[in-house]
């Protein structure tokens, strides 16, 4: 299924996507993170309910991120493709030394924006706005220690995910990425939410970004160096991720501030950022 959250005559509603309509299952659950949280049976729920529900058709509703506000912070992976790390030395801000363990970081909800939307930059707080396509892990249930070889029964859905980063914010402060990584509404997010059955394998879907049309970025999550299972077992080793739950897998190369010479997000770009058999983000930047 691909599970969104959308705004259609004056109201916030969950649906399910079915064809070219959305269909309005709201009466299961509430919000988004109200339908994580009820697991398999709200997953079922869902699915009968989208065989009777009032049915709206989708280019004539508004997408909105489908968790618009997630419960805690976003988890997300820095350094998580060789190639990456590989022009981030090549432009001279670290080295070429793989990671041996996950590298973490955290994004406020506050970051989190529509598919669809404008992203509003502030040149006056920076003007080195930078772009990395990402796919989103959703986790579907309470996971401590999980290990490797059971992580996708802790999964839910996925979605794509833009890390969107002010590059000298995010270098500025010790070594800390966390204030470049939380611009306000920066970081798009959908557009809806897939579930596994409809996905498929997530270890091999080519992701893309593209600017005014130009590719930037174009690789492949199988080519990350730590894997979905991976990840989920080393984040619980400490944190107990919950229903809702956000994990970003990290970007491959192709970012701005590694080019050759370096490119930024400005007034009137529109980045689109896209995951294979899930869709693309639309994202049109405007100068405060």
């Amino acid at each position: 299924m691909r599970l969104v959250t959308y705004r259609y005559q004056g109201q916030d509603k969950v649906g399910v996507v079915v064809g070219d309509q959305v269909a309005d299952v709201s009466a299961v659950a509430p919000d988004m993170n109200a339908l994580i949280a009820g697991g398999q049976q709200a997953l079922d729920g869902a699915r009968r309910a989208a065989e009777t529900a009032a049915k709206a058709p989708l280019n004539q509703v508004q997408l909105l991120a489908p968790i618009p506000r997630p419960l805690k912070n976003v988890f997300c992976l820095g350094l998580n493709y060789k190639e990456h790390v590989a022009e981030g030395a090549r432009a001279g801000v670290r080295t070429a030394d793989l990671p041996e363990y996950p590298v973490w970081f955290s994004k406020p909800p506050t970051a989190v924006t529509g598919p669809y939307d404008d992203i509003v930059i502030e040149p006056a707080v920076s003007t080195k706005y930078d772009w990395e396509v990402e796919l989103a892990v959703i986790i579907g249930r309470a996971a401590k220690h999980v290990p490797k070889d059971r992580a996708y029964e802790y999964v839910h859905s996925y979605t794509i995910f833009n890390d969107f980063s002010v590059r000298d914010l995010q270098r500025r402060h010790g070594g800390q990425w966390f204030k470049g990584k939380a611009f306000d509404k920066g970081s798009p997010m959908g557009p809806w939410l897939i579930t596994p059955d409809e996905l498929g394998n997530p270890e091999n879907l080519r992701v893309i970004c593209r600017v005014n049309g130009e590719i930037k970025q174009d690789s492949n999550t199988s080519l990350m160096i730590f894997d979905i299972p991976t990840q989920i077992a080393d984040i619980t080793e400490v944190v107990t991720l919950e229903p809702g739950d956000v994990i970003s897998t990290g970007t491959p190369s192709g970012v701005g501030f590694a080019r050759n010479p370096p490119e930024f997000l400005k007034n009137g770009d529109v980045m689109e950022t896209e995951i294979e058999k899930i869709g693309v983000l639309r994202n049109r930047i405007v100068e405060r």
